[in-house]
């Protein structure tokens, strides 16, 4: 997205309803929108939606919102090996398919498209 401000609670936990173990939201550093409030909006978004996880026992622990600047590529790379370090820990998401947590793969055929 253009803008992390046009980020929607529904986005995010529609991402764990797929399947996803952990979701992280990056946007520029507060006080740096280009859209004035937009990551602080995002970020106000991704602390309810992390209640909601915790309400759900999916657990808030994995989603995250981080702040970085274009230039700041280890600053980027860091934020992404910890959280992706922390859902690792966690582990499975107790609301992906099972499908998914047992590594299985559905074949599809003509009939399935």
């Amino acid at each position: 997205m253009p803008c992390t401000g046009k980020v929607d609670i529904l986005h995010l936990l529609e991402a764990f309803r797929s399947g996803a173990d952990g979701v992280m939201v990056v946007g520029c550093l507060e006080g740096e929108c280009h859209n004035l409030r937009g990551n602080l909006k995002a970020r106000a978004r991704v602390e309810r939606a992390k209640r909601i996880l915790d309400e759900t026992r999916v657990g808030g622990a994995r989603l995250e919102m981080g702040n970085v600047a274009a230039s700041q590529a280890q600053a980027f790379v860091e934020q992404v090996r910890a959280m992706a370090e922390r859902v690792e820990a966690l582990g499975p998401s107790p609301v992906r398919p099972a499908r998914a947590r047992t590594g299985e793969t559905r074949s599809t055929s003509r009939g399935d498209r």
